[in-house]
């Protein structure tokens, strides 16, 4: 497949280097120093040039590209981009957005802005931020099959009840399955004997129940339950994230420095206490009750003071805190140093992006542990070896790493076990090692 990228910010980038083995992909950059960086750290075609700039993306190759994805950091520069390529090609195109009226006048038009696909990434960042604070001391949730089958990561501490457990002696569900370790930059796939060990990142995936259920069985915290929640920031990010709430009947708080932002989100955002005040301030913070928070969510727009607002919740005794990271390689420092979890938009936006680029019957897709491997929910055609076969005769013929977490037949959950047949039409959400994605799609 051949793949335009026009912008090399860190969603560009992060998508050029996932696709950059089995594609041929262009990265259109205008900063000159930023081409000149990143020739030498990506296996792409870099072209220096204005992504709207029709000449510049016929240079790139529009008129034979698969598609075009346009993911700078200016909402209009994003369209127009799109816009131009339809002028001149047949390329799929699409448009990475922030402001969320935006991506609903595209839903609620027939492709408005000549766009196939926009994504907006403070939403798609609120709701990973709502998904993970339901669910005790997860890292990072996601939901496949319409919201029947939902996948978590879990960090297990030295005090978890679970620590020293064998698979087999932890697993007391029946419907969840345990589909990964991470243990270090290692990927385990574990068996019945395999011991859950102090630092260790478990990926299990089931229903809904099972997993909430799994989670209370790990945190040690029996009082672990969401009620009270604070948002730090104001931003956009920051009101997706406090609406979203508000839509599942909390009544959050909202903390915002600027008067003039504060008074507009209080307008806007009914069932939402908006503070006006620096979140930094101890005495303001003890006078609203902060630390009694069950979470609080760090949503500024600098890396450094969501930080600083996660350690100072820590501090002062706020069950767990969410930390918005937009730097990549920032987020294991965050949760290295007390975040309990770091969430990155820029991950969550290139997951969205990326689903167009695998296999066609892939419906969605999670990407674990920055890239090290990925969790998708893939439609079983005729032509898949899984086909009407039972699981257990069919993994031979599947790629090492690879794990069928689920599956969803008709709008029911079937817990998969070696026994259990795949058919044609079945949604199976499978664990995989990125290493093996290009076999695992050659053949499911």
């Amino acid at each position: 497949m051949r793949v335009i990228i026009v912008g090399a910010g860190e969603v560009g980038r992060s998508i050029a280097a996932n696709l950059a083995e089995g594609h041929d992909v262009i990265l259109i950059e205008r900063d000159e120093d930023i081409v000149e960086e990143l020739t030498y750290s990506l296996d792409v075609l870099l072209l220096q040039g204005d992504g709207t700039d029709l000449s510049v993306l016929r240079e790139a190759g529009i008129e034979n590209a698969d598609m075009l994805i346009a993911s700078t950091d200016i909402d209009e520069t994003n369209i127009v981009t799109c816009g131009a390529a339809k002028t001149v090609s047949d390329v799929f195109t699409i448009a990475r957005v922030k402001r969320r009226d935006l991506l609903s006048t595209w839903k609620n038009s027939r492709k408005a802005f000549n766009i196939d696909f926009m994504v907006c990434s403070d939403l798609l960042t609120a709701e990973a931020i709502f998904r993970i604070s339901g669910i005790p001391g997860a890292q990072d949730v996601d939901a496949f099959a319409g919201g029947l089958v939902r996948m978590a990561e879990f960090g297990i501490g030295g005090d978890s009840p679970v620590t020293g457990q064998t698979v087999s002696e932890a697993d007391r569900y029946s419907s969840l399955t345990f589909a990964a370790i991470f243990r270090g930059d290692e990927v385990v796939i574990p068996r019945g004997n395999t011991v859950l060990e102090p630092g260790d990142r478990v990926v299990v995936i089931g229903s809904p129940d099972s997993i909430g259920d799994f989670a209370m069985d790990t945190v040690r915290d029996e009082d672990s339950s969401t009620e009270s929640v604070v948002i730090v920031g104001g931003g956009e990010l920051g009101f997706q994230t406090a609406r979203l709430f508000e839509e599942h009947g909390y009544r959050p708080k909202l903390i915002e420095q600027n008067e003039g932002r504060a008074r507009e989100l209080a307008e806007a955002l009914p069932n939402t206490t908006v503070l006006q005040s620096d979140a930094t301030n101890t005495e303001f913070l003890a006078h609203e009750d902060i630390d009694r928070a069950d979470v609080v969510v760090a949503a500024l727009e600098s890396d450094e003071k969501n930080l600083l607002v996660s350690l100072l919740a820590d501090r002062i005794g706020v069950d767990r805190t969410i930390a918005v990271v937009n730097a990549v390689e920032y987020a294991d420092l965050f949760e290295t140093v007390g975040v309990d979890t770091a969430v990155n938009p820029r991950e969550k936006t290139a997951e969205e992006i990326i689903r167009f680029t695998r296999h066609n019957r892939t419906e969605k897709i999670a990407i674990l542990e920055h890239d090290l491997a990925e969790v998708l929910e893939i439609e079983i055609s005729r032509d898949s070896v899984l086909a009407n076969r039972r699981i257990v005769d069919a993994v031979g013929d599947l790629p090492d790493s690879v794990v069928i977490g689920a599956i969803s037949r008709s709008g029911e959950l079937v817990t998969p076990r070696g026994e259990t047949e795949i058919r044609v039409g079945d949604h199976v959400v499978v664990f995989a090692e990125t290493a093996v994605l290009d076999k695992l799609t050659d053949k499911i």
